[in-house]
């Protein structure tokens, strides 16, 4: 079975290929992942780190407006 142990991200590049995108992940733990994502792929990972992001911002937002009210 394979090691499932969580990794945290030491370093990624992100290079276009012929036919769309190469996505290169490195573990801190050495592991490494290459994938080959469409324009489409690329396109949906950026909306929803943009989500996630818009949402941390405005989390953010809300806790600087309550100290600025207390």
């Amino acid at each position: 079975m394979a090691d499932t142990r969580i990794q945290a991200l030491s370093q990624f590049t992100l290079s276009e290929t012929p036919d769309g995108y190469l996505i290169e992940v490195e573990g801190d733990g050495g592991s490494s992942l290459a994938l080959s994502a469409t324009p489409d792929q690329i396109d949906a990972i950026i909306d929803a780190l943009d989500a996630l992001l818009s949402d941390d911002d405005a989390v953010a937002d809300a806790f600087e407006e309550e100290d600025r009210e207390a």
